[in-house]
This record gives structure tokens, sequence and C-alpha cells, in this order.
């Protein structure tokens, strides 16, 4: 990456994540070798706040999902209820309406490790209201982790969500609509744009789905086997590169 900024090229990081704000993500890129900046991180998180301001919203968010959330709404002024443990009672199921706050106007859904019944119940019960948005970060399946334990991502969590509000959430990261959105107002020429990731299903997609051309590492989440599979089933969209690491496109960059 910092060999294609040395030959001018914009670079935008473009996360699923929403445990951390962009501040966070910026240190961390210059951890690990990267000259990164705040403005240049496009997170869920961030997208989340972006979003709510942008439409005007002035009630406060229950937020199903971790404080990389919270301090991204606060940073815009948009309150918000729910980060945390929500003790799981023995009458659970006995919740009162007088335990719902009335201000709550949205209901937001991102990772969160400490996701629990009560919070299932009180984000569909703020859900009954066809007024409440319902916005969710992603809806990655898991985790990417090396051998046989499997760590559910963010989609386990929008999906239980939706089957029990009985309501669909407006999905704002990779590959959706409003990130895409998002890329094209920074004035991205498509064809003069490159995605790069690790997972065809929410990078290689969102590329596709924004006119850019697409490469896929495999160092990541998506294998060799996968891509044979995607290739049987003709979906999600191939990438138009396929390398085994990041480092490895140089060599295909004229020198």
């Amino acid at each position: 990456m910092n060999y294609f900024r040395k030959l001018g090229k914009r670079i935008f990081y473009v996360t699923n994540n929403s445990t951390k704000i962009r501040r966070d993500f910026a240190a961390k890129a210059q951890q690990l070798g990267f000259i990164a900046s705040e403005e240049e991180i496009l997170s869920t998180a961030y997208l989340v706040a972006h979003y709510l301001k942008g439409i005007g919203f002035t009630k406060k968010v229950y937020l199903l999902g971790s404080n990389g959330i919270g301090e991204e709404l606060k940073a815009v002024g948009i309150r918000h209820i729910g980060v945390g443990p929500d003790e799981v009672k023995p009458d659970f199921k006995n919740m009162k309406p007088s335990e719902l706050d009335p201000e709550v106007g949205a209901v937001v859904v991102g990772f969160d490790e400490h996701v629990s019944y009560p919070k299932f119940m009180k984000a569909a019960s703020y859900l009954s209201s066809e007024e409440c948005l319902f916005i969710a970060t992603n809806t990655d399946e898991r985790f990417p982790k090396a051998g046989s334990i499997v760590v559910p991502g963010t989609g386990t969590l929008v999906r239980a969500v939706e089957t029990c509000s009985e309501r669909k959430a407006l999905v704002l990261g990779k590959p959706h609509a409003y990130v895409r959105k998002f890329l094209e107002s920074c004035g991205l020429n498509p064809a003069r744009t490159l995605m790069i990731g690790d997972r065809c299903n929410t990078d290689i997609e969102l590329g596709v789905r924004c006119g850019f051309q697409t490469l896929l590492v495999l160092s990541g989440v998506t294998s060799t086997k996968d891509i044979e599979k995607i290739r049987n089933e003709k979906k999600p969209p191939l990438p138009d590169v396929v390398l085994p690491k990041l480092g490895d496109i140089i060599s295909l960059v004229p020198s």
C-alpha cells in the first residue's frame, strides 16, 4: 500500500469491522507499517454515524453492538444506549414496557460480544414501532479463523433480530449500496480503481458493483477451494486477479 501511495494513488481502507473507531484503525495500520490517516478509514461504525447524521436523526439509538459504534455516534452528537452486558434474569420473559426507553428511534446491530436474550427482546420490541429505524453494520457469516472452531459473525446477530422483529435491516457495510454510494461520492474513477480484498462475497462483490477492477488475496477468508465452488455456482462474483498474498501485487505493476 505504501508503494502505491508513492505512485500517487489514493487509498481507502474499507472494513466491516465495527468494534473500533477510525482513529484506532489508523493507529493499528501504522503499527503494521502502513501509512494511514483517519480520513482514509471507512469503517461500518463510521458509516452508521454518517448515515444517521445525514438524515437528521435526533432520537436515541438502541445499540446491539460495541463501543466502537457508540464512540462514532457520540462524535456526531447522537445519543445511544445498550452497549455492554445486559443481565439475563430468571424472569427475563416478564420484561416490562417501562424497561424500554421511549426516546429510542433506531436499532443498530453490529458485533456484540455481550449479546443476550434480553437484548434481542429489547431490539425486537423497539422495532415493533414502524417508525423505529433498523440498521445493521454488515451480514458477514463468520470471522476468519484457522482450525475447526467457528466464530459467528455479525450476520448471525442481524438475522436473529430480523427474525424476531419480522423486519429487514438496512445494511450499510460491504457489499451493500450505502458504502458503494459513499465511495462514489469520493470522486473515484471506477476505471482506475482497484478493490483488493480477501473475501468474494463482500470485498469482490462490492468492487464489481462499483465497476472497479478487483483483486483477491488468498491470505484471508477465501481459499482456492472456495473459488472453485464459486466458479461452479456462479456467485458471488469472481475477481479479475487472484494472488497468494498482497505483496505479490508489486510484480504486476510496471516499473
